[in-house]
C-alpha cells in the first residue's frame, strides 16, 4: 500500500492507514518465523535451522542453563513473551535435552497462548545434524501456514517502542524532543507506547513517582528507581549522567503523558492505550528484547553514537540528532532529527509499519539479549 498524499490539511499521519497484521495477540507489522532455542547450548543449531527457512528469524541468547531463581523465571518469562509478539506466526522451540529451561514444557506454555509451535530437542532426535534437517522442515510448515493476507490498519493501533541509549547534548536537545512530541501523537491517537531505561530513574524517584498515573504505578516507580541506583555495572554513567540533568531533560524522548502502567522485565503491556514504563536497562539489545516481550511491533532507537544494530523481532527506526553521525553513517541512520519533525517521523513510522524496511533490516544485523538479575552458575 502507498502512503497517502499530503497536503497543509491532510489528516493526521498517525491516523493514515497501513496494511498489519491483526492477531490475537495484537497488530503486528512483520509476519515472521521464531526460532528460539530454550538454551545457549541449541542457539548454534536454531541460527542455522532460521538461516534455512525464507521469512523466520532466529533469537540466540546466552541462557536457560544453570539459572536459578530470579533470573530462571526471568529468561522463561521473556522468551515466552517474545513468541507472542505480534510480528510473529509461530514459533519453533529447540532445546539440547538436559537444560534447566526445558524445550518440551516451555513449547506447551507457548501453546497455551495460542501460538502455533513446534518442539524439538537436539538429544532426542539423534544430533544436531538431525535437529537442523527436522527443524527446518517444521519451520517451513509454520511458515508456509502464516497468514499471508493483511488488514487495514494505523500507527494508532499499534504498540510502539522507544529506547534511548545515551543522554547525549544532541539526545537531549535534539532527538528526545522529536521523539517526545511523537510519543505523544501516538499516545493521542490511541496507541500504546513502551519506554525503556528505568536507570534514568535513579536520581529522580520522586519527580519520576510524580508522573504516574495512579499510586500503585508511582510506588513502583519509586521502588524501581531506588533500586536501580544501588545496582552496579555498566548502568552507572548512565546514572550519574542523569543525576546531572533535570528530570524532564532524562526522559525528554517520553512525552508528556503521565505513566499508565509499570512494566516488569519480560512481561506484557495490558494497557490497550498511554504510556507504560518498562523495567529495562538502556542497553539497546536487552532494552529491545524487554519491549519486544511487551508487545511492541516497532521500535524507535535513540542514539547519538549510530549503534548499527537491529532486532529480530521489530524492525527498529534509528533516530539520532548528532550531525556527526548522520554525516559518517548515512546508511545506518533512519532519521535525521536536524531535518524532521514529529509529523515527519510519524510518516517514517508508518512508512516501517507498512512494510517498509529500516536500515538495519536493509543490512541483516541484528542483536537479541536478555538482560540478568544476577550472575549465572
Amino acid at each position: 500500500m502507498s502512503a497517502p498524499t499530503r497536503s497543509d490539511d491532510a489528516a493526521d499521519p498517525s491516523s493514515a492507514p497501513l496494511a498489519a497484521y491483526v492477531r490475537d495477540e495484537g497488530v503486528g507489522v512483520r509476519n515472521r518465523v521464531l526460532v528460539v532455542p530454550s538454551v545457549i547450548c541449541s542457539h548454534i543449531v536454531a541460527q542455522r535451522i532460521a538461516d534455512a527457512v525464507d521469512g523466520a528469524v532466529c533469537a540466540p541468547h546466552d541462557h536457560g542453563c544453570a539459572q536459578i531463581g530470579a533470573d530462571h523465571d526471568q529468561t522463561e518469562r521473556t522468551l515466552l513473551n517474545v513468541t507472542r509478539n505480534p510480528n510473529l506466526a509461530g514459533a519453533t522451540v529447540v532445546g539440547l535435552g538436559c537444560e534447566h529451561l526445558q524445550s518440551g514444557p516451555f513449547a506447551e506454555a507457548v501453546a497455551d497462548h495460542g501460538v502455533p509451535v513446534r518442539e524439538l530437542s537436539i538429544q532426542e532426535v539423534g544430533g544436531s545434524d538431525a535437529c537442523i534437517e527436522a527443524g527446518t522442515e517444521a519451520t517451513r510448515d509454520l511458515a508456509a501456514a502464516a497468514a499471508a493476507d493483511r488488514s487495514e490498519a494505523s500507527l494508532g493501533d499499534l504498540t510502539v517502542g522507544v529506547v534511548g541509549s545515551d543522554l547525549a547534548a544532541s539526545t537531549r536537545d535534539v532527538a528526545d524532543p522529536v521523539v517526545g512530541e511523537t510519543v505523544d501523537a501516538l499516545r493521542d491517537a490511541g496507541a500504546t507506547v513502551a519506554v525503556a531505561g528505568t536507570e534514568r530513574l535513579a536520581p529522580h524517584a520522586e519527580a519520576a513517582a510524580d508522573r504516574a498515573a495512579s499510586d500503585p504505578v508511582a510506588e513502583r516507580l519509586r521502588a524501581a528507581a531506588e533500586r536501580t541506583a544501588d545496582e552496579p555495572g555498566n548502568v552507572r554513567g548512565l546514572v550519574r549522567r542523569a543525576a546531572d540533568l533535570p528530570f524532564d531533560e532524562v526522559v525528554g524522548s517520553w512525552g508528556s503523558a503521565p505513566v499508565e502502567e509499570f512494566v516488569q522485565y519480560g512481561d506484557r503491556v495490558t494497557v490497550d492505550e498511554g504510556l507504560a514504563v518498562v523495567d529495562t536497562p538502556s542497553r539497546f539489545e536487552e532494552a529491545t528484547t524487554a519491549l519486544a516481550a511487551a508487545g511492541a511491533s516497532v521500535v524507535v532507537h535513540v542514539t547519538a553514537e549510530g549503534i548499527p544494530s537491529g532486532h529480530p523481532i521489530v524492525p527498529v527506526l534509528k533516530v539520532t540528532g548528532d550531525g556527526e553521525t548522520a554525516r559518517i553513517l548515512p546508511d545506518d541512520v533512519d532519521v535525521d532529527a536536524r531535518s524532521t519533525t514529529p509529523d515527519g517521523l510519524l510518516d517514517e513510522l508508518r512508512r516501517v509499519a507498512d512494510g517498509g524496511r529500516t536500515a538495519t533490516e536493509r543490512h541483516g544485523l541484528t542483536k537479541f539479549a536478555i538482560n540478568r538479575v544476577g550472575p549465572s552458575m
